[in-house]
């Protein structure tokens, strides 16, 4: 089965370290924009309290073997700036999620979204085997299906009404996948974006 444990992934931008309480109060000054939590399904965290819960539950869920959190580190500011995780672990099918990612405002758009994704999927491929990572977002959030689409992923479909939000509305959820097979001409591409 899939080896998954934790791992510390370092690049030329960021480093992606375990999610630790440590984090807990850069990602609460970081996470502070109101729009960061628009398309996500749970409650906007509003205090460090909010936040040190969050880190409980993801460390929970990582003890449990569903979920391997990250809170990513700016190399250059050397703090946390934004968190992202592996989720939706199946290990026997050699096949998991890499979402739930957010990045402070500042750095959307600056190349360390699309790092911190080539981190994951690299290590994923190459490291424990992955045969298949799939990613999701919420039907309206078009800036993150333009991100997904522009690492090379493959639209799947979209489940219907797949969660409910914090608001009541329900969400549907576009899928996506990148299969071990595309993964090399993926890398290039990846590699030369980030090159440029």
């Amino acid at each position: 089965m899939m080896p998954i444990e934790p791992v510390t992934l370092t690049g030329r931008l960021v480093r992606l370290e375990p999610l630790q309480m440590k984090h807990a109060h850069s990602l609460y000054e970081m996470g502070a924009d109101p729009s960061l939590w628009r398309y996500r399904p749970i409650k906007p965290p509003a205090t460090l309290k909010d936040w040190e819960e969050i880190i409980a539950t993801m460390r929970q869920k990582q003890e449990e073997g569903i979920c391997l959190p990250f809170a990513i580190i700016d190399l250059a500011r050397s703090c946390a700036v934004g968190e992202t995780r592996y989720m939706s672990i199946v290990r026997e099918d050699y096949g998991l999620e890499i979402g739930g990612t957010w990045l402070t405002p500042p750095l959307q758009r600056t190349g360390v979204n699309t790092e911190c994704k080539y981190l994951l999927l690299r290590h994923a491929f190459e490291v424990w085997g992955a045969i298949r990572v799939q990613f999701k977002t919420h039907h309206l959030n078009l800036t993150s299906q333009r991100a997904i689409e522009r690492l090379g992923a493959v639209k799947e479909g979209v489940l219907r009404n797949h969660m409910i939000m914090p608001d009541g509305s329900y969400r549907h959820s576009v899928y996506y996948s990148i299969i071990a097979s595309e993964w090399p001409e993926i890398k290039g591409r990846l590699e030369a974006k980030m090159r440029g």
